[in-house]
């Protein structure tokens, strides 16, 4: 039986864990390679060898790079948090991004005040008053003028959903 691979004496990352033979039709030597081998050690050690060598025969070859990539990514996550995998990297992502737009809404409403607070002083300041930002008394935010263009206050929506 040939040996897998580029090169005859090396058996890839799978066949070398497994301790046996690395044939020419080993399913894995296409994407564990030798060079690897932590790739194909968490793979094994969350989905175990012969599970992976069943989906990989019951995908067609072209898919089967891609289903490696998402093996190997799942086990990844697996391994750093064993009871939430992939998911609870996702669920922190989304935590942060909920609580980046809710900065992100603070901060344009912030934008918002500033701008209504500076047209209003430049509206109700005399016109020899000295700075035009700063006017002489500023009036509550209730009673003012809502005269402020905001055409490029908002850009994108801030709730895509």
């Amino acid at each position: 039986m040939k040996e897998c691979g580029k090169n005859s004496s090396s058996p890839c990352a799978a066949c070398k864990l497994l301790r046996r033979r690395c044939g020419h039709d080993c399913v894995f030597a296409p994407y564990f390679p030798a060079d690897e081998p932590h790739k194909f050690a968490n793979v094994h050690k969350v989905f175990g060898a012969s599970n992976v060598s069943k989906m990989l025969q019951e995908l067609p070859e072209h898919k089967r790079g891609d289903a490696v990539s998402s093996m190997v990514y799942e086990a990844n996550a697996r391994v750093r948090d064993p009871v939430y995998g992939c998911v609870g990297a996702i669920s922190s992502l989304q935590q942060q991004i909920d609580m980046l737009r809710t900065q992100l809404a603070m901060a344009q409403a912030e934008v918002v005040q500033l701008r209504l607070r500076q047209s209003t002083n430049i509206t109700n300041s005399p016109p020899n008053s000295g700075s035009p930002i700063m006017g002489s008394q500023p009036k509550g935010y209730f009673h003012m003028d809502l005269d402020v263009d905001q055409s490029n206050t908002f850009n994108e929506p801030m709730w895509p959903y």
